[in-house]
């Protein structure tokens, strides 16, 4: 009896793995497409910019083993630290003030009728789908000097014109706010949807306890949002600190770089420049950047909740 016992649980476990084995080949199948496309337009990109940037390439020449000397030249040039700086300052003019608001704007949404919410969010994710191409465009005409709507608003009240995309002193806050607008609508959502997910046993059991607004925000919602937070700080620094289409078009990176963000300076060398491989490495040193940001915020923005 106890050999057949045995022999019945090695009868199942074998049609297990069978089984096991079938769904695992099957999900291999569906995931060869993904892995070959991956391979092709991002894994081997990768690595072949990571050999042209040790290189001494052009589309007119062969490449020439220079070793680090990119690296150190992209190290040494005061215009590329001074465009990692101006980003992290763009990150700041952006990122907490599009947090705030769209927590805001959410904390509003939950708060109103079905209807009333749903015509919120549609409002609000207007932007998102609009180019920031046409977005740029739209903020020159309002920035203008002359006939700009901003500076006949403040002409009402006495205030001279304001040269908003002319002025280094205001060129990057002008750029800030389109950015801001562009990004409002999505994280917004995500956020209202963050909110809605939270038990309204919470804020039953608040409220009991005679918890006002503000103390049901920093006690409850805010403490419950912090994996959806965190979230949106690290891909808000990403695309901030990425802002590529705004200074483009909006000012070209001028005036006296006032605009000149990491990206479109890689772009502006890579365009002007005979030797790619000081773009490429550029462009590998903001990945550095970038990943090691973001890794200190998953580091130091840590709690219990976040490990859910």
């Amino acid at each position: 009896m106890a050999s057949q016992a045995v022999e019945e649980r090695r009868a199942i476990r074998q049609r297990r793995n069978r089984y096991r084995y079938r769904d695992n080949k099957t999900a291999y199948w569906f995931l060869l497409p993904l892995v070959v496309l991956l391979g092709i337009f991002v894994i081997w990109p990768a690595v072949y910019a990571g050999y042209l940037s040790f290189q001494d390439w052009s589309f007119y020449k062969d490449p020439e083993f220079v070793g680090v000397r990119n690296y150190a030249n992209v190290l040494k040039d005061p215009l590329f630290l001074a465009t990692i700086g101006r980003g992290f300052v763009f990150v700041l003019m952006t990122v907490p003030v599009m947090l705030v608001l769209a927590f805001l704007f959410a904390s509003l949404v939950v708060s109103v009728s079905r209807r009333a919410a749903s015509l919120l969010k549609v409002s609000i994710y207007i932007p998102t789908i609009i180019s920031a191409v046409i977005a740029s465009i739209i903020f020159v005409l309002i920035y203008n000097y002359s006939g700009g709507l901003l500076n006949a608003f403040l002409g009402v009240f006495g205030i001279e014109p304001i040269a908003w995309i002319g002025d280094p002193k205001w060129a990057l806050l002008a750029i800030a706010v389109p950015a801001i607008w562009l990004g409002m609508g999505l994280t917004s959502l995500i956020m209202v949807a963050a909110m809605v997910d939270i038990p309204a046993e919470y804020y039953e059991a608040a409220a009991m306890e005679g918890a006002n607004w503000g103390q049901r925000t920093a006690y409850i919602t805010i403490p419950q949002m912090k994996n959806v937070v965190l979230y949106l700080l690290i891909t808000g620094f990403v695309a901030a600190i990425q802002q590529f289409e705004l200074p483009l078009v909006m000012t070209q990176g001028g005036p006296l770089d006032s605009t000149t963000l990491p990206n479109l300076f890689i772009f502006n060398h890579f365009r002007n420049d005979v030797n790619v491989g000081y773009s490429i490495a550029a462009a590998l040193l903001l990945f550095v950047v970038l990943g090691t940001i973001s890794a200190l915020v998953f580091k130091f923005v840590n709690s219990e909740r976040l490990v859910d």
